[in-house]
C-alpha cells in the first residue's frame, strides 16, 4: 500500500543514505521524451526535510537540466535491493547550480568535500513537494560489488586537460533536437 509524505522523515532519510543507486526522472513541458537516468557514487545529499541535492557529472547528454529549465519538475527514486523491500519516490521542484555560481563551491565544500569541483558539471537542487513509498516486493535482490571508476576518472582526466567545459558545451543539446520524436499515428499499434 502506498503511503504519502509532505516532507522527508528521519526514516526516509536513513533509507536514502543506505542505497547505492538512485534514479532521476524528468519530462519536457511539451510532447518530448521522458528522461530517466540511473545515478551511482555517493553523490546524493539530504540537506533537510524539504531540500535535497546531487552532483551532476558530464555525460552523454543534458536532458535532466534542459527539462528542469523548462518546468522545474524532477522525481528521484530509490528501491531497496536487499532483504528489506521498499521503493521511495521523492517529487521535487528542481533548480540548477552551475559551476560558475559562487554557491556551487560553497555546496561542494559543505556537502561534497571528497569530490574535485573541476570534475562536476553542476549541482541539482530539489525542493521536496511530496514523497511516496510503496512495498518494493517486485524488486529483485542484488548484491553490491562496487562503483565503476570510469566516469570519475574520465572527468578528472578531461578536467586536467582543460577540456571539460568544451565537452559540456558540445553535449548540452536536447535529445529532441538531435533525434525528433516520431509519434506513430493513432491505432498504429
Amino acid at each position: 500500500m502506498a503511503k504519502f509524505y509532505r516532507t522527508l522523515t528521519p526514516e526516509l532519510v536513513q533509507f536514502i543514505r543506505r542505497q547505492r543507486v538512485f534514479f532521476t526522472a524528468t519530462a519536457p513541458s511539451d510532447d518530448g521524451r521522458i528522461n530517466l537516468s540511473p545515478k551511482g557514487y555517493d553523490t546524493f545529499r539530504v540537506l533537510d526535510e524539504q531540500r535535497v541535492c546531487y552532483l551532476d557529472f558530464a555525460g552523454s547528454g543534458n536532458e535532466t537540466a534542459n527539462h528542469i529549465r523548462q518546468n522545474g519538475r524532477i522525481t528521484f527514486m530509490w528501491c531497496s535491493f536487499d532483504t528489506r523491500p521498499l521503493i521511495l519516490r521523492v517529487y521535487c521542484y528542481g533548480e540548477l547550480v552551475e559551476r560558475t555560481e559562487a554557491r556551487f563551491l560553497q555546496l561542494m565544500r559543505e556537502h561534497f568535500a571528497t569530490y574535485d569541483p573541476r570534475t562536476v558539471r553542476r549541482i541539482v537542487l530539489g525542493r521536496v513537494e511530496s514523497a511516496q513509498t510503496s512495498c518494493g516486493y517486485g524488486v529483485p535482490l542484488f548484491e553490491y560489488r562496487g562503483e565503476r571508476k570510469a566516469l570519475l576518472e574520465w572527468s578528472r582526466v578531461t578536467a586536467d586537460k582543460g577540456e571539460l567545459d568544451e565537452y559540456i558545451e558540445a553535449n548540452s543539446q536536447r535529445t529532441e533536437e538531435k533525434f525528433p520524436l516520431q509519434r506513430p499515428p493513432l491505432g498504429a499499434f
